[in-house]
Order: structure tokens, then sequence, then C-alpha cells
């Protein structure tokens, strides 16, 4: 049934209650997002500071998957066109494209490619959130759809061009858009899927990628037919206006949002205008086109610690209580389970960027609500 747990269907009858396989994939998936936090440097005496401490053959070895049934085929890098007092932030490392090994696509039923985006980290990073106007994806030059429109920050991290840098060739959507299209000439007589994995600033660039596979239509196999995109989003932001959404639902591209309740970064931006704030008295207003709209089916979490209330945002929280196999307890006695999940953040000094990135993004929002 990989093709119901990928949302062929959006997922009925799945989540309300929790389907155990696809709580196992969803599960599986967010592993494999964790695989960044944790090959991540952030030793600022490091040469490979703030890229990936391991070489893409060893990485998910090095960070405990050895077993995961992937080959990682390609890191990825990205920068925002911003500039900083210290000059424009060169490409840093936010993730890497992977393919499912031979014996796990027996067991898969279908050669699995994944792609995993990190969160915000850098100073650059945190700049873009707070850039939360909206502006045209434009991704397909023969129709580019002025009406869809995406976070400007979003956009620039995903298509701008660091030139200088070393590891990189070209934009981080050329770089991905290139190695998919050789995956899937690669295995072009195989079932597949394209799997998009990532969390917070990872999940919209997991979204922005899957709308312009399908936009181009770059997902098609050998004969011709639709290979699936699913997005596994966890703790992500809005990405997009309501044309946005519309597309992406015209296109077919599969969103499971894996969200907090308790945690405001799934509220952003458009925390002013959203896909609720569109209609007044029956009627649309006349700024629905700019109202941010969520995509896809929410599957809801509901945890919280007020000793230290930023783990509502951490992975690695949102991945221990699904593990739990009784969740609705979990929900409502959960801080011993939280307490330790959290522990992967902490030393890592990445409290704080959240605690940044959630100030930057909602400055950004009221700058946006107000018309500056």
């Amino acid at each position: 049934m990989w093709r119901e747990i990928q949302g062929e269907s959006e997922w009925a009858g799945l989540v309300e209650p929790l389907h155990p396989l696809l709580r196992t994939e969803i599960v599986r998936y967010g592993e494999l997002v964790a695989a960044t936090y944790k090959a991540f440097d952030l030793d600022a005496g490091s040469k490979r500071y703030l890229n990936c401490k391991y070489g893409r053959t060893r990485m998910l070895e090095e960070v405990g998957m050895a077993g995961a049934g992937y080959a990682v085929t390609r890191y990825i890098y990205a920068a925002p066109d911003v500039s900083l007092p210290a000059g424009r932030c060169p490409s840093r490392w936010v993730g890497y494209m992977a393919a499912s090994s031979d014996e796990a696509s027996r067991r898969l039923g279908r050669r699995d490619i994944v792609v995993s985006f990190r969160g915000t980290v850098t100073g650059s990073e945190w700049v873009a959130n707070m850039m939360s106007s909206l502006a045209p994806a434009r991704f397909d030059p023969s129709d580019p759809r002025p009406d869809v429109k995406v976070e400007s920050g979003f956009l620039s991290l995903y298509t701008s061009d660091d030139g200088t840098d070393r590891f990189t060739c070209g934009s981080c959507r050329n770089q991905l858009l290139s190695e998919v299209t050789r995956l899937l000439k690669k295995y072009k007589n195989e079932d597949v899927s394209i799997t998009l994995a990532g969390h917070s600033m990872g999940s919209s660039l997991a979204l922005l990628l899957g709308y312009d596979l399908a936009e181009l239509g770059l997902n098609r196999d050998g004969r011709g037919n639709r290979v699936p995109v699913t997005v596994y989003s966890f703790a992500g932001p809005r990405v997009g206006n309501t044309g946005f959404k519309n597309r992406c639902d015209e296109l077919g591209v599969k969103v499971l949002r894996v969200v907090n309740v308790n945690d405001p970064i799934t509220k952003l931006p458009g925390i002013f205008l959203n896909e609720n704030s569109r209609v007044l008295g029956g009627r649309l207003v006349p700024w629905s086109r700019e109202c941010y709209a969520h995509i896809g089916v929410e599957l809801a979490l509901d945890f919280f610690k007020a000793g230290d209330p930023a783990c509502v945002h951490d992975l690695e929280a949102y991945l221990g209580l699904l593990k739990c196999p009784k969740m609705t307890k979990v929900k409502k006695q959960g801080e011993d389970l939280i307490s330790k999940v959290t522990k992967y953040v902490r030393g890592q000094s990445l409290h704080a960027a959240w605690r940044w990135q959630m100030a930057a993004i909602q400055a950004g929002d009221l700058v946006q609500a107000l018309g500056i």
C-alpha cells in the first residue's frame, strides 16, 4: 500500500486514527531529516564550519543510520541573496539527496528518491525568514503564472546562485533539479517515488522543490508515467498564497504536515493574512490573493513544557512523540518524554537560533500586514 502511504488518496482514513504503517514511515523520513542536524558542523574552529562534517559516502553511517537503506547521491548547498554587515554569506550545506538501495527498494515496493533539508541555523537564513512578502514563483518560463506567489525569503534561498562558493554548482534549485533528473533517468524502468522531507525552513524548500518538479513536468519515468511527489513537512511554516496552494493541488503534489499545535512557527507567516481571513461576510476580501495558505493534510500533535518552551519546535521532540505507542496519553502527560528528546538540540546552540528565527518571522509578518 505504498501509494496510499505516499498520499495518493490524501491519506484518507490513515491520519485519524494514525495508521501504524504511516506512523512508521513518518518517523523514518523524520529521522532522515534529523540526520542533517547530526551531521551539520557547528564548530566555529572547524574547516567544515556550517557544512557537513562527513563525506557523503559515510554520512548516514556516521550519524548512526547505516541501516537506513539509502545511499547519499549528492549534497545540497544554498544561500539567500541577502547581505549582512560582514557581507553576503556563502552557500551552506542544507541537506542531501539519496536513493534507496536495491534491498530497501524491494521492501518498499519501489525505488525511493529522498531529499532531506535541515531548518534555519545561519544568520543569512534568519534574514531570509524575515522576508515575508510574497513574490511570483515563475518557475516555468513558458507559463510564469503571476498569481502563484511564495514567500520571497524562501524563494531567494531556493533560487539564488552563489558562483564564488567552492562546494556549489549553481543555485540550490539547479542542484536539485539536475540530480532528480539524473536519478529518474537512471531508474527509468522501475517504479519510483520522490519523497521530500524537511524541518522548519527545510520543509519550505521541500515544498518549493515539489511544486517545481510538478510544474515543469519533470516527475516522469522512462515510460511517461507520472512519478508521485510527496512532501513530509515537520514544523513547517506557510510557504505561499492561495494561488500556490491551488496550483499544488492541481498538479497532485501531496503534502503531509506534521505540526505541534503549540508551535508558533507553523502559524507563520500570515499570522494576520491567511486562509482564514480571505472571506468576510460571505465575500472574498480584496486582499484575498495576498493571503498565505497552508497546503495538504495536517497531522496535529500537542506537546509543551513550561520550563523549556523551545521544545515545541524541536524535531526530536516531534519524533519522540510519534514513536510513543500511546500518543494520546503522551499528549496529556508528555513532559518527561519531551525533556529527554530535547537533549539533542542542547549543546548545539540551536535554541537561540530558534528564538531568533521566531522573532524574525514575526517581525517580517507584521511589516507585511502593515503594508510597509
